[in-house]
């Protein structure tokens, strides 16, 4: 029998923030996917966190029961609770500020390679039951089953996003010193800087998988991301850049330091700009710095192992698992156990535990990034990578933080190998071709390199080429790995994921450069 101190969903937005401000340091939310010490027994075993909207053991059975019945060969339940705040100041005034709240869950049936799926924002019996049955009908048997014996599960023993001071707990009076801070010290820093845009985001958020193997695993996902935006003005030229911070984290993360270096280098990427060319157009030797080149490998490599479009036949890795696809010195990862990084997780969106993942160990390709779905396919365990943007979606496979391991070279080594060629520092936009792998991204900051040597600074550049191809190309790797801190959002069939990614600084030896002709 469901929960009878049921918050119905009217009287829950009414309460908003508080909410889960109220419930900050109990037990359900003090860790990552920890049970109570007696959570693991059967008969009503405590459902943690969910129970205040209702959610116990009977409607959890409930639901996965109607999921089953129509002969589906797995099924899962994903409840899910976020409150955001964002908060954003212009021209030295707070110009939008905001906060939304959602609670609701989502039910998946699985047959073969089909999936159903329907999700309410209603937590009563009959809702997820009706959600659960829309859900089944992609499979046409009758199919009875019993009590799922729920099994409440950990899979780690420290939370990778551990925060000192949870946002829920943190008032609105120590949020805005700091875009006052950053807004006075960029606008300080130079007299060209003529407009300064600072936002901060918070999101406390609970999710909740519940399986038809009887797994349940619970886990609190807190995340924030801070950006500062310049534009100056020289000798009515106008120019604009930014730089952001981000992680799994609580307010701590912004300390003076850290703070010290957003402003810094939004501030120097954007003056450097009125000194800025358009390199030469053509074929050349292009450097890839450390951090935030790892765009470049995410979207042009990343997406082709991920395995739902391998599945599919659709990436051109689909046949090349155990053949070598890139220069003996490169080894690619996409590692979901970064603490406090923005790609960082405990459990992934199917309940399932993360990794990190080797997809290229030596240049041979070992593996694809995998969800529930594609592990049963190619008979594998998943990897951790079955991730959703909300519970109004079903999960897909989905990259973490993927970035390339170091290699044996010093960056200055790499650049001083370099006649005639560029330096790629910022990426911007980009589009990539999934299947075939090919792309083109625009470049906000770099430099000509000339006789082994940084010279005039660079922009408005176009990488152009194809993500294989490139991969095969890189002929140095540097030993300088560096996860960029940015707010990274990929984005796929419409989802939108918090990423990470990276790079140590690599060169490229032949790719085609969009500028002057």
């Amino acid at each position: 029998m469901a929960n009878d101190n049921r918050i119905s969903r009217r009287k829950f937005l009414g309460y908003g923030a508080a909410s889960l401000a109220a419930v900050a340091m109990s037990d359900a939310l003090l860790g990552c996917a920890h049970a109570p010490a007696d959570a693991t027994k059967g008969g009503g075993a405590s459902m943690g966190y969910f129970e205040r909207f209702g959610v116990d053991e009977s409607l959890i059975q409930r639901g996965l029961a109607a999921a089953m019945s129509k002969g589906a060969d797995f099924a899962d339940l994903f409840f899910q609770h976020r409150v955001v705040n964002q908060l954003g100041l212009e021209d030295g005034e707070v110009n939008r500020a905001y906060a939304s709240i959602s609670l609701g869950m989502g039910v998946r049936a699985v047959k073969g390679d089909q999936t159903g799926y329907a999700f309410t924002e209603d937590f009563s019996p009959e809702s997820i039951e009706r959600a659960a049955l829309t859900a089944a009908a992609i499979a046409t048997a009758k199919a009875s089953i019993g009590n799922i014996p729920i099994q409440r599960t950990s899979f780690v023993d420290k939370s990778r996003y551990e925060v000192q001071t949870r946002w829920e707990d943190v008032a609105l009076s120590q949020k805005l010193p700091i875009l006052n801070q950053l807004n006075a010290r960029a606008l300080a820093a130079d007299p060209r800087i003529q407009k300064v845009s600072v936002s901060l985001a918070d999101e406390s958020g609970v999710i909740l998988v519940a399986r038809s193997d009887g797994r349940v695993v619970e886990d609190f996902q807190p995340m924030t991301s801070l950006a500062l935006s310049c534009i100056a003005e020289q000798n009515g030229r106008r120019e604009s850049n930014s730089y952001s911070l981000a992680g799994r984290a609580g307010i701590e993360l912004y300390s003076p330091a850290a703070l010290d270096r957003v402003v810094d280098r939004a501030v120097q990427r954007t003056l450097i700009l009125f000194d800025a060319i358009q390199p030469p157009a053509g074929e050349m030797p292009v450097v890839l710095t450390a951090g935030s080149s790892g765009i470049l490998l995410h979207e042009a490599i990343g997406h082709g192992m991920e395995a739902d479009f391998n599945r599919k036949g659709i990436s051109i890795y689909a046949d090349k698992i155990g053949q070598s696809i890139a220069p003996s010195l490169i080894t690619i990862v996409d590692d979901g156990t970064i603490p406090g990084s923005r790609g960082a997780l405990n459990v992934d969106d199917e309940g399932n535990p993360t990794e990190k993942t080797v997809l290229v160990d030596k240049g041979v390709l070992k593996t694809f990034l995998h969800d529930e779905i594609s592990a049963r396919h190619y008979g594998v365990k998943p990897t951790g990578n079955g991730r959703r943007e909300s519970y109004a979606y079903a999960p897909i496979p989905r990259m973490r933080a993927t970035y390339m391991e170091n290699g044996p070279h010093e960056r200055e080594e790499i650049i001083a190998s370099v006649k005639k060629g560029i330096l790629c520092e910022t990426f911007t936009n980009g589009q990539v071709q999934i299947g075939a792998g090919d792309f083109t991204f625009y470049v906000k900051n770099g430099f000509l390199i000339e006789d082994g040597k940084l010279t005039q600074p660079i922009k408005d550049v176009n990488l152009i080429g194809n993500g294989p191809r490139v991969l095969a190309n890189i002929d140095m790797v540097g030993n300088d790995l560096l996860i960029d801190e940015g707010r990274w959002t990929c984005g796929k069939d419409g989802q939108g994921a918090p990423v990470s990614q990276g790079m140590p600084t690599v060169r490229v030896a032949s790719l085609t450069v969009g500028g002057q002709g």
